[in-house]
């Protein structure tokens, strides 16, 4: 498949998928209802915050940190590891594989059409973020915004990718949702998404940044909230970091999909 047939075949897949997501707007929104633990834990952690800082984090950053965390999530969510869990399961990717556009890449541009929906879900807590005290807790950095972009990208596709590896498990045993369980259960307490990282022990934090979880979502929030305004090599040092999990995540899609659809065909899939 050459790159001009995924540029002549994307904007079509895209409409298609915008409008999906415009005509299951109900699914959309449980999904985002299902994705505000943050908020939850905004409540738990100001109340501990009360008596003083939690770290470094008091009640405006504990704000800032926790609505940015949401907004983070709902634009690099990824459900495609059990769309192709599903897929596998019921035969239905079979008639994916006779498309020309190539089924994984498919699965990418379709999700990547829902986001202007979860970016709009996630406007309201923009707007809250603007209009409150957690304002003061934000980036003032042009370059860190700048740079905030580029590791919201990449953490999108370290997301989507580690969710297509997964999936492709379905090619091996008879259903990959367990792991997407276990994964899912290990992504919110090491990416960020439920404790800020940099509240626990030393010798946890060291654990958790030699994982791939943080790259998904704290460290946008870190760039989101400021933590490297004016820091700049540093950050260039965590955004290769975090290009550097995401071609390592895509490797493993290379090989668990060449021989899990060579698997897949062998049994008449």
């Amino acid at each position: 498949m050459s790159a001009r047939s995924v540029l002549r075949a994307a904007p079509t897949v895209l409409r298609v998928g915008l409008a999906e997501a415009v005509a299951y707007r109900a699914e959309l929104l449980v999904w985002v209802l299902t994705t505000t633990m943050p908020f939850v834990m905004l409540a738990i952690f100001s109340a501990a915050a009360i008596d003083g800082p939690i770290g470094r984090y008091g009640q405006t950053e504990l704000a800032a940190y926790f609505l940015a965390t949401f907004v983070v999530r709902q634009i690099t969510g990824s459900w495609a590891g059990w769309q192709i869990n599903v897929d596998v399961r019921e035969g239905t990717l079979a008639t994916r594989m006779l498309r020309p556009l190539h089924p994984l890449v498919a699965y990418a541009l379709e999700h990547a059409a829902a986001i202007p929906m979860r970016a709009l879900a996630a406007a309201p807590v923009v707007v809250i973020l603007l209009a409150t005290s957690a304002r003061s807790g934000l980036s003032r950095d042009p370059v860190s915004w700048l740079l905030l972009l580029v590791s919201l990208a990449l953490a999108w596709l370290l997301t989507i990718f580690i969710n297509f590896a997964i999936g492709c498990l379905a090619f091996f045993i008879d259903s990959s949702q367990r792991v997407l369980e276990v994964y899912l259960a290990v992504f919110f307490v090491a990416s960020g998404y439920l404790v800020p990282l940099d509240v626990f022990p030393p010798a946890a934090r060291r654990a958790l940044s030699l994982m791939p979880f943080r790259h998904q979502v704290a460290l946008p929030v870190e760039i989101f909230v400021g933590r490297y305004d004016g820091r700049a090599a540093a950050l260039a040092v965590e955004l290769a970091q975090q290009a550097g999990w995401t071609l390592v995540a895509l490797g493993l899609v290379a090989l668990a999909w060449t021989r899990g659809v060579r698997r897949y065909g062998a049994f008449g899939g």
